[in-house]
């Protein structure tokens, strides 16, 4: 109905249960929209400069909501989410926050459960869910992002492969245990899985070692 909004930001509010609502000025109409909170970080209220948000709007039996995100994609993402039985559009947004959109898709795509699970409010079973229903719909996204992930996941695959997300599950926990951030830790991983040699080692010392010489270039 709406794909998206341009206009100035009238006011930020960020209510409990973590929720954030922008209320966004478009010819002199005052839109309210739910949004993520890596959003509003981006947005200032002092700005007179127009934004572009993307937008979702959603009718139930007792409400109408309007959901706005930076990106078509993130946008496109969330109907994905919430497409999952049980993921409602709260748990989605909360999903997009913790992970982002890069490392959310690669998350879902490779089955990496333990990065899900990182999301409060989503635990095993509901991880599993969510890579079993969408693994096969978001694999394309990979090339689109470069996460250098292959659409077809076989054993033999030199690039991030079914066999190996519990290595990849290691190599983040150590990498965020060192202080590094998300999108670090992708990139470095996206790095080093080109590597047809290491890509033959189930020792996660062997990438964890790997990922920090990569980092420290």
């Amino acid at each position: 109905m709406i794909n998206y909004l341009k206009g100035t930001v009238a006011n930020i509010h960020k209510s409990t249960g973590n929720r954030v609502t922008l209320i966004l000025e478009v010819n002199q109409i005052g839109y309210e929209l739910q949004i993520p909170r890596s959003l509003s970080e981006k947005l200032s209220i002092d700005s007179k400069e127009s934004v572009q948000i993307f937008t979702h709007f959603q009718i139930r039996e007792d409400q109408q909501i309007l959901y706005g995100f930076a990106s078509g994609d993130e946008r496109d993402l969330f109907r994905q989410l919430v497409s999952v039985s049980g993921i409602g559009a709260q748990l989605a947004i909360a999903l997009i926050d913790t992970l982002g959109l890069p490392n959310l898709v690669q998350a879902i795509v490779t089955g990496n459960i333990r990065a899900l699970s990182k999301t409060p409010g989503v635990g095993t079973k509901t991880a599993e869910r969510i890579a079993l229903e969408l693994k096969t719909k978001l694999a394309e996204w990979g090339n689109i992002y470069g996460l250098d992930i292959a659409h077809d996941v076989t054993e033999s695959s030199p690039t991030i492969t079914r066999a190996l997300p519990g290595i990849i599950e290691d190599v983040e926990m150590t990498l965020l245990a060192l202080g590094y951030e998300n999108q670090e830790i992708t990139q470095a991983i996206n790095s080093i899985s080109k590597d047809e040699i290491l890509t033959k080692s189930k020792n996660p010392e062997d990438w964890i070692r790997s990922a920090i010489a990569w980092l420290s270039k």
